[in-house]
């Protein structure tokens, strides 16, 4: 299980005094990939930017609830999702456009894509579009899937990590990401985006 390194158990064991300082330092290097993750689950820079600082001072407010048992990274993206599902529970109050519209796909294309500066822009936006697909279908499933399946593989940890994460056993994270891998596989416009993709050009 992946574990912080002793630097930065130091620094949280100085935060946990009220060591603004060291809480900042330990931040400092993730605060740009806390960024992207929140790019990728709104598809859009002002809010996320918005949800990052939020996810932060959340994790300043309640560190001692951080178990030492994952990632300190891991921790932070379960505090954003959890931040970003409130968002999107106080927008459907206020019936505004839901999670995936056009406008805030474009603003998260360049992230998304990672493409190599040789790809063409047709290859480009082909990419960006699969991206986006993913998201939305993602966006579709119960929130206690989505998270599993978002720190699973756009954080990269271990399933050790993610129960850690989220306070609960590995067997339920195994059986939440079996349930969400299992209807991604059946939603049709993944489906079809799959058999284009073995078809080629």
């Amino acid at each position: 299980m992946a574990r912080p390194c002793r630097d930065a158990l130091s620094l949280i064991a100085q935060a946990r005094q009220g060591d603004a300082a060291a809480f900042g330092e330990l931040c400092q290097h993730l605060e740009a990939r806390l960024l992207r993750q929140a790019i990728f689950l709104c598809g859009d820079v002002t809010l996320a930017q918005d949800l990052s600082q939020e996810a932060l001072i959340e994790a300043w407010k309640c560190l001692n609830r951080y178990n030492e048992q994952c990632q300190f990274f891991t921790w932070l993206c379960a505090i954003l999702h959890n931040r970003h599902r409130r968002f999107l529970r106080r927008k459907r109050l206020f019936s505004l456009a839901g999670l995936g519209s056009s406008g805030a796909n474009e603003t998260a294309t360049e992230l998304e894509q990672r493409v190599d500066d040789a790809d063409s822009p047709a290859d480009s936006a082909q990419l960006g579009e699969q991206a986006a697909l993913v998201r939305r279908c993602v966006a579709a499933l119960p929130s206690k899937q989505q998270q599993v399946v978002y720190l699973r593989f756009f954080v990269d940890t271990s399933l050790e990590g993610i129960a850690a994460a989220l306070h609960c056993s590995i067997g339920t994270v195994k059986s939440r990401l079996f349930h969400a891998l299992d209807k991604l596989r059946r939603m049709p416009a993944l489906l079809e985006s799959a058999q284009n993709i073995q078809k080629g050009p």
